[in-house]
């Protein structure tokens, strides 16, 4: 599956149902950017909550995502594998796929402001070291339950 609504670029992605929006700012491409499914009840004010961002840096030099920002949190910070801040960002090398996933680097939005519910949507900005600065829409996933058979006794 090529990715859509970015004209000529020749970088395409597994298909599989991956969650989340896509957007772009120079030459780094935004894919399935999400807010983490809230377990059993929504993200609560003053919650922190993960989200998820895949970024290609499709050019010829390195970039860095340095910060990013939403209404919808007191801050978002970048994190480490371990949920330690990364204060200096993370880095994006030139022709390559970085995936900000659990288990790795990641964003959080600290201190919610507000309930987050799966299938929300929110702003957010993302600042790159040398692409600059994109704001779009982000979702909160929607909770996938388990819909096997309960247990008989």
């Amino acid at each position: 599956m090529t990715a859509g609504g970015c004209g000529g670029d020749d970088f395409s992605l597994p298909d599989w149902n991956a969650p989340g929006q896509n957007a772009r700012v120079g030459d780094i491409m935004i894919r399935y950017a999400h807010v983490a499914e809230p377990q059993g009840e929504p993200w609560q004010p003053g919650d922190d909550v993960p989200a998820y961002v895949w970024l290609y840096n499709k050019g010829k030099e390195a970039d860095r995502l340095v910060g990013a920002t939403t209404p919808n949190a007191a801050s978002v910070d970048i994190v480490d594998s371990d949920g330690k801040r990364l204060g200096d960002g993370v880095d994006l090398p030139a022709n390559t796929l970085v995936e900000l996933e659990p288990g790795t680097s990641h964003l959080v939005l600290r201190d919610a402001r507000q309930v987050i519910r799966g299938g929300d949507f929110m702003k957010i900005t993302m600042r790159f070291e040398k692409a600059g600065s994109i704001t779009f829409d982000i979702q909160a996933q929607s909770p996938a339950y388990d819909e096997s058979p309960s247990p008989t006794s």
